[in-house]
């Protein structure tokens, strides 16, 4: 039987690695299945938040120093 959603705990570096891996849109099923079965989505949905817009903030500073 699997845990709760709310008690699941996973770490920092599995829930990073398995952002990047949807950011980059491949991944196997196994590990996808692994990180549905570990992580918490509520710590995936912050740690995308947080690197989407850490991607945007790089995109604009890149332009402003290109641009300038």
């Amino acid at each position: 039987m699997t845990e709760p959603v709310h008690l699941r705990k996973g770490s920092l570096s599995g829930t990073v690695k398995a952002v990047l891996w949807g950011f980059l849109g491949v991944r196997r099923n196994a590990d996808y299945q692994s990180d549905v079965a570990k992580l918490n989505p509520i710590h995936i949905m912050v740690v995308g938040v947080v690197m989407a817009l850490l991607f945007v903030v790089t995109l604009i500073l890149l332009v402003n120093w290109v641009v300038s």
